[in-house]
């Protein structure tokens, strides 16, 4: 996988936006929806005022200047050294490290919030229950861990899933599975949400995206939960 990601470390962005451009929406669209959706779930959470947040699975960091003041510190780790060393230099305030191996280069209960965004479909189904032990293992007790993931139900995700060179290996999980994932790993109070549905925006779109969160018909779905 780490190879896979090298590839595209200097035209990730380019990438993504050919996937989804039948669309018509641009690539931040879709990040600001991550970014606020984060910032919600540290207040619903009961999380305090200043959080330390760790981006599993990070990537160049394309989300990160969209998180920027959301967390006292933001961490991120990934499997491509190539991938972090872009991020790092295109953002600056963040604190990066490759992750080479399974287990997360971080000690327990380092974080008060760890997160995931469009990575577990890149893990071997077999690894599931590991990539979610320790994504437990790093987050304190009270903390919450959150993933995002692609919406199997929704034919224009599995559209944009099927346009995008580096999902070829994905595997998309269901909310369903992805709640259970979370139960046999010993997580609380799990909660999921679907979400970028309409092509807006605006406060009224967005509160029409809550009140149909529990339907399975969002592009993405986030699932989170205590430790």
């Amino acid at each position: 996988m780490a190879e896979l990601f090298d590839n595209y470390k200097s035209n990730y962005g380019e990438a993504v936006a050919g996937s989804i451009r039948f669309s018509g929406l641009r690539h931040d669209f879709f990040l600001i929806a991550k970014a606020d959706l984060l910032q919600r779930l540290v207040v619903e959470r009961g999380l305090r005022q200043w959080v330390r947040a760790l981006d599993v699975g990070c990537g160049v960091g394309s989300l990160h200047p969209y998180l920027e003041g959301v967390f006292e510190s933001l961490d991120g780790c990934d499997v491509s050294e190539q991938s972090i060393l872009r991020a790092s230099q295109n953002n600056p305030r963040v604190s990066y490290r490759a992750c080479t191996t399974p287990r997360l280069p971080y000690g327990d209960g380092a974080f008060d919030l760890a997160f995931a965004s469009c990575v577990v479909h890149h893990v071997p189904p077999a690894s599931w229950l590991d990539f979610f032990r320790e994504m437990r293992r790093v987050v304190r007790p009270g903390g919450v861990a959150c993933i995002i993931e692609h919406n199997p139900y929704n034919p224009l995700t599995r559209l944009a899933v099927f346009r995008c060179p580096f999902d070829q290996d994905a595997v998309l999980l269901n909310a369903a599975r992805a709640r259970s994932l979370f139960q046999q790993t010993g997580f609380q109070d799990i909660r999921s949400e679907h979400f970028l549905l309409l092509p807006s925006a605006r406060p009224f779109a967005r509160r029409l995206e809550r009140l149909l969160a529990p339907l399975p018909l969002g592009a993405q779905y986030a699932c989170s939960a205590h430790v």
